[in-house]
This record gives structure tokens, sequence and C-alpha cells, in this order.
């Protein structure tokens, strides 16, 4: 096949890439939409598929617009995928992804995927980023996933974020990355070293406002301020320590929070177990509405701070189990009604499913971060008599591929 094509692009596929057809093989493109024509370079060819870049647009999708990023683009940052993407077009395509990989990577064709929430601003929206040091200054990796591309702006930034960018010099040699953190609800914030090996703890840094190092081995040290941020979620307080995680989009975390609670409706009578857990966003809500939640979280630092957040609110029916997921659900000896989970982009794997389906719940109540491996556990829950009764995207990341989505699966 030739290497520069002209093809008209159909579909939007899982990673960010419009896909269209050309000669019987299946033709990826970066930064196109569906609904474009364009010409393309191939730069991967492969019996059954292709994967190209713009050479030219000849007739542009109805959804195209002007990326607002100067960074934008082929070549530049790899933070966003989609500035080039109408916003109200964005959202579908997230629905359609999310449908489309349910069905062909778990045959669970006919799922009611819901339209996808856009829960807050398609800018701005970000109150921790990770910035990686170079020569040239901070700056996100790279569309070719190795090298950094130097930013002096984001427009994904919380705007005091921004303002704290210009503030920050680092020497790249000490560092292997730098986060930087904000609190919607107090306004404070915080820049997180992660060192590389045998960075000493004098390491000098000059910040204006709270400052972490954190070693290799996780052990951090508190060079300036506090180590840790409270964040408010539904009226809730969140203590996070430097390094636990937390959501980067405060408004789409609370419609995580509606959309969890929704789907398990926990009942006063009822058991929830909470895995994933982190720093207690989901268990502090489903605590108000269950007899009693299990909470299971591996990382340490966000076990304690959830321990810490449950004791400010004077929540009692929360247990916090400080295990991986799958040793922890062995520790339960109560009847499960409902199981929450909210794994990272990995998904939970078939040991930590096989657990559940041992506990026999009546709901799963799952919070995916990448459809595809949604998918994969969804297909091993509905062999095993649950079924998918609906799946609601969320929109956390405007501007980019990535998709957050909660399914409420129902034992049969």
């Amino acid at each position: 096949m030739e290497d520069r094509i002209q093809v008209t692009l159909t579909d939007m596929a899982h990673g960010g890439s419009a896909l269209g057809h050309h000669l019987g093989r299946v033709i990826f493109v970066p930064y196109a939409i569906p609904g474009d024509t364009v010409v393309v370079s191939l730069d991967t060819q492969k019996k059954g598929w292709a994967r190209g870049n713009i050479v030219d647009v000849l007739e542009p999708s109805p959804h195209r617009q002007e990326p607002l990023c100067s960074h934008f683009g082929p070549h530049k940052c790899g933070g966003c995928q989609w500035q080039h993407i109408q916003y109200a077009a964005q959202l579908e395509y997230k629905s359609a992804v999310v449908k489309d990989q349910l069905a062909r990577l778990g045959g669970l064709r006919d799922t009611p995927v819901l339209a996808t929430i856009a829960p807050g601003a398609e800018w701005e929206y970000r109150n921790n980023v990770q910035l990686h040091p170079s020569p040239a200054g901070l700056g996100y990796v790279a569309t070719d996933g190795q090298t950094i591309h130097p930013v002096e702006s984001c427009p994904l930034m919380h705007p005091g974020l921004a303002e704290l960018l210009d503030q920050v010099d680092v020497d790249p040699s000490d560092f292997d990355r730098v986060a930087f953190r904000i609190s919607l609800a107090t306004g404070r914030k915080m820049v997180v070293l992660y060192a590389v090996e045998d960075t000493p703890f004098e390491t000098e840094v000059d910040i204006p406002v709270s400052c972490v190092l954190v070693q290799p081995d996780g052990n951090w040290l508190t060079l300036a301020g506090t180590d840790s941020l409270t964040e408010r979620v539904r009226g809730r307080d969140f203590t996070i320590s430097a390094d636990s995680f937390f959501q980067v989009n405060i408004a789409g975390a609370e419609a995580l929070v509606d959309t969890v609670i929704k789907f398990a409706d926990p009942q006063p009578h009822e058991v929830v177990a909470d895995l994933y857990s982190g720093v207690g966003l989901f268990s502090m809500s489903l605590s108000d509405r269950a007899g009693r939640v299990v909470a299971i979280e591996a990382y340490q630092p966000s076990a304690t701070n959830a321990q810490t957040n449950l004791q400010s609110a004077g929540i009692d029916n929360v247990q916090i189990i400080c295990a991986d997921a799958a040793y922890g659900l062995t520790t339960i000896e109560d009847r499960v009604d409902t199981v929450v989970l909210d794994p990272p982009r990995a998904g939970c794997g078939e040991k930590v499913v096989r657990r559940i389906l041992g506990l026999q719940p009546k709901k799963v109540v799952y919070v995916s971060c990448d459809p595809a491996t949604l998918a994969r556990d969804a297909k091993l829950f509905a062999a095993n008599g649950y079924t998918i009764q609906a799946v609601q995207p969320v929109d956390m990341f405007p501007q980019t591929y990535h998709i957050e989505s909660v399914a409420l699966l129902v034992k049969r």
C-alpha cells in the first residue's frame, strides 16, 4: 500500500485517534475527527491496520475547531489529544467509545451507556498536575512518550497552579518529576518533588508554598509548610497527604460521588465494601445511608488520611482495612450487599473479580478510568451472573481522550 493516502474518518477509537477504512484496512489518525476527509502519511503499516499523520485536511468535520493552546498538536505536548474537537462532540465520542469497548472487548452488546456528564468547566479544571524537568524547563511528556515538551502555560491548570508554575525553579538533575497541587476549598498550594536516586534530603529549593520531597523508596520529608492539603467535596472535608491520590477535577469528583450513591442506593441494613478506597471519597458518602462500610486501601498514607477524615466527620460505621484489594476481601466476615470499586487504570483483574464473586454481592458499582479494562473485568462479571444495567461516563478530563465512567452491575 502507498505511504500517502486519502481517507474519510468515520469513528473515534479508544486512545484518541479517529479511524477510517482504506482498501480493507483500518486507518488510525491522531488529531483527526469523524467526518474529516484527510490526506494521511502512513508511518506504521500492518496487515489489517495502519496508522498515520495528517498531511492535509481536504474537508473538515463540522466539529473541528482551533486549538486553544500553542503546545497542542503532533510532536508537541502529550497532555491533550482533543483540543481540536468542539466540546459537545467530545462528550458524544466518549459515550460512543465506552459502548464500543464494552461490545468489542467484553462482548457486552446493547449495554445502556448514558450520555456523558459534563460536570464543570472544560478548561482550568486540574487541581493537580505533574511536570517533568528538562534543560529547557518543566514540561509534560511529549507525544512520543519519551521526551519532555517544556510548557510556560497550560489551559487545563487551575489559575492558582499557573501562578505557582512561574514561581518555581528547580534543578532538573535533582528530580524525576514535580507535582503542583492546589486546594479549591482553601486556596492552599503545594509542590511535591519526586527525587531521583541518592538525592539528599538537605536539597535546597526556592519554593514559596508547602513543599515535600519524596524519595525513591516512598518516604518523604516536608521541606516547607505542611505535608497535606484539605479539599472539600459535597460539603465534606478530605485531608490529602502529599503523595496520596485524589481526583484532579473537583466538579467531576462530585459527579462521581452522586453517581456512585445513585447506583449503589445503600440501605440502612446493608453492608458495602469500598475497594481502592483512597482517602475515603466514596466511603464517607456511603456511610450516610449504609448500615456499615468496609473500606479497603493498600497505600498506608491514604488509609491514614481516610481514618483522619472519618474521625473529623464523626463517622463511626466505616472500617478501614489497609491491604491490597484481593487480600482485604478475604478478611470480611459479614455478608456484603454491594461492592464499590475504583481501581487504577489497569483495572482490578481476575483475582479481585473472583474474590468479589465469592462474596456474592447483589450489586457491583465499578468506577473506571479506562473503558478497555472495564470491558475486560465486566466480561468476567457477566460470565458469572451479573448484568450491566447502566454505564454513566463522567468527563473528568476535558480536551483529552481519557474517560471516567461508573458501571452498575446487578446479580441476576
